[in-house]
């Protein structure tokens, strides 16, 4: 039987699928329901696992189901289900019509490389750091590349098209604020998606195959799956066009063999094969097994230079904070950096520890934060936690109504939490520097902190003269960071939010009830 509608079905499910997590990453016009993001990222492996371990049930158990179907059908997740895949598919889809790529051959599995990486993965989890997975986890990547680099694009593309409707007096689009781009956040994924754009206009899925963490465990459990990609020794002719489609570089034409460790289930060798020799079929299907096993071999020098880069970079690291903590004292009061010893995390996120443990640093939330208070961290939580999320309040400051964090983050990094529950959760505490406050040092007015404080944790005490000075208030101050980005003193404010290690609950703010003057003097 033809099995040529396979394809059909796989290209259809699978860009349908691209087009909703996409639309996730860059709707910046806030069309999608943040619900949605569940239904959509459900099967998402990475996220689904962390998400299990920190919250078991039945709705973040998405990667249970990957592990049965890869087990039934072999690696259906990496051509039907993860963005990047589908993305390097495209990519490799563009390189065939462009004649960049007019035919794949057969290629040896990289295992000296491919099966470093993933021990490399493993053992900084074992270590306690997520850095390695975050950098690799084929979905995160995905996400920060359209959230950090695409979306900027759209919205300036939308910009200059309003711009350009306006002259002609047509409205119908309008302009927004860009998001901030700083080397700082393009640096990681413009990287990424240079070397998995290459990789993939020229060798196809050899990114998956050789790099991706996720692609190597499916590919060990895919060996044994009941459905695989075979071929009909008896009525192949060796023709070779099914080697010539393979992406995967996994069909060798000579022995009539199939690697199903690296086979991503794209189906486009069945659909090009003129004898029908190439199936999916059961393990006891009537041709022989194609797989044979690859004895795993690793290079141990170069697991050594990578554990030994790796080192080094934490070292320099180190040494960079110094070097970037040092300040002088005979600098203008806002140009002396803050002792801020903590970065603070998003609302939800319950604890530093508890947030930096599970973030794969995807950037949905960045993408869904209205203020774009949350940015991608460079060294706030360290090396290891480099790109993961945190409060930015020098760009925004938290919205006090605001939830939509917690409501779309796929691993629990972020716990869903209600308004209410938001308004009470003390991120950070604040702190006022009164020798940089510019009621200090310019003996000027100005409360702007007091006037954005939501909860009065800032207010205005007599200082000098008709002066007044802030006043704090640890107690009910929720850290959501608005005093510090009113502050007219730059770059270092004089008000300033040091994130809690653990959230707190703040004390509820008093309520002030307003006295009416007594009319009776009104004549009527």
């Amino acid at each position: 039987m033809k099995q040529k509608h396979l394809k059909i079905f796989r290209v259809v499910f699978s860009l349908l699928l691209l087009l909703g997590i996409t639309s996730l990453f860059v709707d910046f016009r806030e069309l999608i329901p943040t619900a949605w993001a569940d239904r959509l990222l459900f099967l998402q492996f990475v996220p689904s696992v962390i998400q299990f371990i920190t919250v078991p049930a039945v709705l973040s158990a998405g990667f249970i189901i990957i592990l049965v179907l890869t087990a039934l059908f072999g690696r259906v997740y990496c051509s039907f289900i993860c963005p990047l895949g589908i993305f390097q598919d495209i990519v490799s889809w563009i390189s065939k019509k462009a004649k960049v790529i007019k035919r794949y051959k057969f290629r040896k599995a990289l295992n000296y490389l491919r099966y470093p990486v993933l021990a490399l993965v493993v053992i900084s989890l074992l270590f306690g750091s997520m850095f390695v997975l975050n950098l690799l986890d084929p979905y995160s990547s995905f996400g920060r590349i359209f959230s950090d680099i695409v979306r900027p694009g759209i919205i300036a593309a939308n910009n200059g098209l309003a711009s350009l409707f306006e002259k002609f007096d047509m409205y119908f689009l309008y302009r927004l604020n860009l998001d901030l781009v700083t080397w700082k956040t393009v640096f990681i994924p413009a990287v990424l998606v240079i070397a998995v754009v290459v990789l993939a206009f020229y060798y196809g899925r050899l990114y998956c195959n050789a790099i991706c963490p996720v692609g190597t465990v499916l590919g060990f459990l895919s060996r044994f799956s009941v459905f695989r990609i075979r071929m009909d020794k008896a009525t192949c002719t060796k023709c070779g066009k099914c080697a010539f489609a393979c992406k995967s570089t996994c069909i060798n034409i000579k022995t009539q063999e199939v690697d199903n460790s690296r086979c991503v289930a794209c189906y486009n060798c069945i659909d090009v094969c003129p004898e029908n020799s190439i199936k999916y079929m059961t393990g006891k299907g009537s041709a022989k097994a194609a797989f044979k096993p690859v004895a795993v071999t690793t290079d141990d020098s170069k697991r050594e230079f990578i554990g030994k880069t790796l080192v080094y970079a934490v070292a320099l690291t180190g040494l960079s904070e110094k070097v970037f903590s040092a300040e002088t004292e005979d600098r203008p009061a806002g140009k002396i950096k803050n002792p801020k010893k903590y970065p603070v995390t998003p609302p939800g996120s319950v604890s530093i520890r508890h947030f930096t443990d599970r973030c794969t640093a995807c950037h949905l939330c960045i993408s869904v934060c209205p203020t774009k208070t949350l940015q991608p961290s460079f060294l706030e939580y360290g090396f290891t936690g480099m790109s993961q999320p945190h409060m930015d309040y020098g760009i925004e400051y938290c919205n006090f109504e605001c939830t939509k964090c917690g409501e779309v983050c796929p691993t629990g990094a972020i716990l869903p939490i209600t308004v209410e529950e938001k308004k009470l959760e003390q991120l950070g505490k604040v702190n006022f520097v009164k020798t940089k406050c510019i009621v200090y040092t310019d003996n000027t007015s100005c409360g702007s902190c007091s006037e954005h404080c939501p909860t009065q944790a800032v207010k205005m005490v007599p200082y000098k003269d008709d002066l007044t000075i802030p006043e704090t208030d640890t107690d009910i101050c929720i850290g959501c960071g608005a005093c510090e980005f009113a502050c007219p003193v730059k770059p270092h404010t004089a008000i300033f939010v040091d994130g809690n290690t653990v959230h707190q609950v703040a004390k509820a703010p008093k309520v002030e009830e307003l006295k009416q003057e007594s009319s009776d003097d009104f004549l009527f």
